[in-house]
């Protein structure tokens, strides 16, 4: 099966899913924290499926990951000069 294939019989699962989470509702109220639960995941899931589709259409050319230098010089002193140690407390007092 190709990617295609399976995104469109993922669909119609989900379509499935839909249909059936609306005839629950109907039978036991969308007021409920749990049926309103349920109606966001199955709705998530689709916007989910949707974004795959849109990326299986696009080009696939993978993509490298953008590699950030980063220099071995120390960091400037003054950086951390108005800072505290955590957990130790203040350079210039004492723990209670």
């Amino acid at each position: 099966m190709s990617v295609q294939d399976d995104l469109t019989a993922v669909q119609r699962c989900l379509d499935d899913l839909a249909r059936s989470v609306g005839r629950l509702e109907q039978q036991l109220g969308g007021g409920g924290l749990d049926m309103r639960r349920v109606r966001v995941d199955a709705d998530h899931l689709r916007e989910s499926v949707a974004l795959l589709r849109e990326t299986a259409s696009s080009p696939s050319t993978p993509r490298k990951p953008e590699l950030v230098t980063i220099p071995d010089t120390p960091y400037d002193p003054s950086l951390w000069i108005d800072t505290d140690d955590e957990g130790l407390g203040a350079r210039d007092r004492h723990a209670p």
